[in-house]
């Protein structure tokens, strides 16, 4: 297992298309998130990927063409950096395997040891990749009048509407589409719509999108990103359930979806109308 400097991120990167396994960059998931200044204890979810750009050949040197969908359970040792994860893929689209099943095959063994832990893998005809488009369900935050200017991750912003009121639980799911993070290599943006739901005292909204907006030049990984705002909402705001989802937009043919909960091990499927 390799350090994030010695990955290809942020580097200028050559796009092998035989098969090539050392191409994956594994990175311990504890110190990502001890760089990242996140604990986490106990929590359930995953992070869901799904490849659009996924190629190989057949025997008959025909290309095979699938989108592919992969599950990696939130406390798997290691996670894989993204372009390390595009470079493999595009690896194969010159390497001949006799069918799905090798393929499958090879992609479950390569990726099991790259995370360190035992994922879950779907190759996809193209018509499964069409998801219906559709919005979060719940209350959109982006109509909130409120002002800012903090847009370093703040979480002094989160707060309950009335801290007394410790009887009142509501069960609700709030999201906004305004979410922005920068990458820790390359200082890229990630765009992304993220959803909070939660049961326990009602969260004042406007202090919950200004706390969402805080992240705009926080530098981090998507999923310590998710990471940080469920752990915030939980120590701040003491819910008895909670759920936190980031949706952002594809790099280089692949979305990562990390999904935290306090309840639920499976992030819901969808598809917004950026992705």
């Amino acid at each position: 297992m390799t350090t994030l400097d010695e990955g290809p991120l942020g580097q200028t990167s050559d796009y092998p298309s035989t098969y090539t396994p050392s191409l994956l960059h594994s990175m311990d998931r504890a110190v990502a998130r001890a760089k990242a200044g996140v604990e986490v204890s106990e929590c359930k979810g995953e992070d869901l990927w799904t490849g659009y750009e996924f190629s190989w050949l057949n025997t008959d040197g025909k290309p095979q063409v699938t989108g592919l969908r992969l599950h990696v359970p939130c406390h798997s040792r290691a996670i894989v950096e993204s372009k390390s994860l595009k470079l493999y893929l595009n690896s194969f689209s010159m390497t001949k395997f006799e069918s799905h099943t090798e393929v499958l095959k090879t992609l479950d063994q390569d990726l099991t040891l790259a995370y360190r832990g035992p994922v879950m893998l779907e190759l996809l005809d193209l018509v499964q990749l069409e998801l219906p488009v559709h919005q979060f369900s719940g209350v959109c935050l982006d109509d909130l009048d409120v002002r800012t200017n903090t847009y370093e991750r703040d979480p002094l912003l989160l707060s309950v509407e009335d801290p007394g009121a410790t009887e009142h639980v509501v069960h609700e799911t709030l999201y906004t589409h305004l979410f922005r993070s920068l990458c820790p290599v390359t200082g890229q943006p990630d765009w992304a719509s993220v959803l909070v739901e939660y049961q326990g005292a009602p969260l004042a909204r406007d202090g919950l999108l200004k706390y969402l907006i805080s992240y705009r030049n926080h530098q981090a990984f998507h999923e310590t990103t998710i990471e940080q705002i469920y752990l915030d909402i939980l120590h701040t705001c003491r819910p008895r359930q909670l759920s936190v989802y980031g949706r952002f937009q594809r790099r280089g043919g692949l979305d990562i979806n990390p999904f935290r909960s306090t309840h639920e091990d499976s992030a819901p499927l969808c598809r917004l109308p950026r992705q």
